[in-house]
């Protein structure tokens, strides 16, 4: 990868106190530009309100937090919402400039939503990129009807406007490229497959795993009609999820209704995930969509079949059906229970595509996709 030694390089994001994919996303890649390539890196946030990193960051990193609290806005009433974020969206512009013009990098690279929408008209002499870690179909999520599924489309086609804006757009997968057409800014940079357990798994234990927030995305609602058929047939097995989020209680609700308590659990999330990979037999998956599902890879880099619904995007761009994993149509409750249950039943074949799962990690590998950044932030600066 042929880079300048001197690169400054400004990643923005709403904060890093969460155990989130986009989180973890930006720890691997800064750990790398700083330890392996020597760049000077900052992290600029605007919600961090003075909490830890989930993940700590390398001591080479600067992290800065501009203080506008978007989030203070929320549960609000509307009027008193927009008002509040437009006087936020103001002061952030302002203390956005400041910190620019201090660091002077090369490129500044933001998370969307974020600051995407103000961040190509910043002139401080840096190239802009912005990273999708969602898929386009992100603001079609709900499907809603009247006012709001018209608020959708419009929030959608203005996407579609201020993309174009930037020197590079990054999605994860050529499917959701696909989705966005010709575009001539527009890179694919998937992310990393990295080993993060002690061992592998091997497979034997009675044990499930899914990973997430407790969302309508990753619609472990869905789970729980899945895993009480599941659990029918394979009473001896039990399903651990891991995260957080505003659903936790309804699911809760619907694990108790169906007496599921005991071999069902919610638990919160973890630094040490992959420790728990490796004492799980599968990661199973029930998202609505994703833009490039890190735990997917993650788990299988630790030895895990996965086992999902055919969402938008990335299970077809991972998982190879049948060799190291078990994709089913979008929705099939029946399906997936039932790809479970054969999983369960066949330790041979959970074996083996735990064996081939493992080469996820030459796919995707840290040095393949680091490459591809490298690449893509020289080419700008040409």
């Amino acid at each position: 990868m042929h880079t300048k030694n001197d690169m400054k390089i400004v990643y923005l994001i709403h904060s890093t106190y969460n155990p989130g994919g986009m989180e973890r996303v930006l720890l691997n890649k800064v750990t790398w530009l700083v330890g392996k390539m020597g760049w000077e890196v900052t992290v600029v946030t605007t919600d961090q309100h003075e909490r830890a990193s989930f993940y700590p960051f390398p001591d080479g990193v600067k992290m800065i937090d501009l203080g506008v609290n978007y989030s203070e806005d929320n549960g609000k009433p509307f009027l008193k919402k927009l008002m509040g974020f437009l006087k936020r969206r103001r002061l952030h512009k302002k203390r956005m400039t400041e910190v620019l013009a201090q660091v002077k990098p090369d490129v500044v690279d933001c998370f969307y939503p974020g600051e995407c929408s103000f961040v190509p008209g910043l002139k401080d002499g840096s190239k802009k990129v912005m990273e999708l870690h969602q898929s386009k179909l992100f603001h079609h999520q709900y499907n809603r009807s009247g006012p709001m599924g018209l608020a959708d489309k419009y929030r959608a086609m203005m996407d579609e406007r201020l993309v174009r804006k930037f020197d590079r757009f990054v999605v994860l997968t050529e499917e959701d490229a696909k989705m966005w057409g010709e575009m001539p800014n527009i890179r694919v940079i998937p992310n990393a497959a990295n080993f993060i357990a002690q061992k592998y798994s091997d497979c034997s234990e009675k044990r499930v795993i899914a990973v997430g927030r407790l969302d309508y995305q990753k619609s472990f609602d869905r789970l729980v009609l899945v895993w009480e058929k599941v659990h029918e047939k394979m009473p001896d097995w039990r399903l651990d999820i891991f995260g957080q989020g505003e659903w936790k209680e309804m699911l809760q609700g619907m694990i108790d209704e169906r007496g599921l308590q005991d071999c069902m659990r919610l638990n919160g999330p973890t630094k040490d995930i992959g420790k728990e990979y490796a004492e799980s037999s599968m990661l199973v998956m029930s998202s609505h969509y994703e833009g490039f599902p890190m735990v997917m890879i993650e788990a299988m880099a630790c030895g895990l079949p996965a086992v999902c619904f055919d969402f938008k995007c990335g299970p077809r761009d991972i998982i190879q059906h049948e060799e190291n994993g078990l994709v089913v149509p979008d929705g099939d409750i029946d399906g997936l229970a039932e790809a479970m249950i054969r999983l369960m039943k066949d330790e041979k074949l959970r074996e083996r595509m735990g064996e081939n799962a493992k080469r996820v990690v030459e796919t995707y590998s840290e040095e393949r996709v680091m490459g591809l950044w490298g690449d893509l932030y020289e080419e700008i600066l040409r």
